[in-house]
């Protein structure tokens, strides 16, 4: 311990600026955090003041009330989504189309089969059989893609053409 009060008496002056500079640096440092602290506080009351966007807490409230709003707004929205998938499935999606000429005594190919299906290959069947004197036009249902009735070799090619969408051969 006498050394130690040898060696700072030899050198108070050195000792001395040694502390003033430490009590400066820690100034230093104690007045940017009070700075940074004042800006905090200044944001922190801004944020909640009761100005034109209202405190904190009407935001908050706000807010809670905006997501229950989106929230019944997406139920609605999914709703109204399987009505019109729904809708889509059992309209017309699948269309084939065949036209031939089933007499020799007619030119071009007048008669036609059209298959109407929607997405389950549910729908109809169409021909139209056209001869010199008359025209006649039969329907059969399809379920499945297929038919209870008898079908020509024209009306199951169009309802290939509808299912594969492909065109006829």
């Amino acid at each position: 311990m006498p050394d130690l009060d040898r060696f700072l008496s030899d050198n108070l002056a050195l000792a001395f600026g040694v502390l003033a500079a430490l009590v400066l640096v820690l100034l230093l440092f104690v007045l940017v955090q009070g700075m940074r602290l004042g800006r905090a506080v200044r944001r922190y009351r801004d944020l909640v003041r009761d100005g034109e966007g209202g405190s904190l807490h009407d935001r908050l409230v706000g807010s809670a009330e905006q997501a229950v709003h989106a929230s019944e707004r997406m139920k609605q929205i999914e709703a109204l989504h399987a009505t019109i998938e729904d809708r889509t499935r059992r309209s017309l999606q699948h269309i084939g189309l065949v036209r031939f000429n089933p007499f020799d005594d007619t030119g071009s190919d007048q008669s036609f089969a059209i298959a109407l299906l929607d997405d389950g290959r549910d729908g109809i069947v169409i021909s139209s059989l056209h001869g010199r004197a008359n025209t006649r036009v039969f329907a059969k249902p399809v379920t499945d893609g297929s038919s209870a009735h008898n079908l020509s070799e024209e009306e199951t090619q169009a309802i290939r053409v509808a299912v594969e969408g492909t065109r006829p051969a």
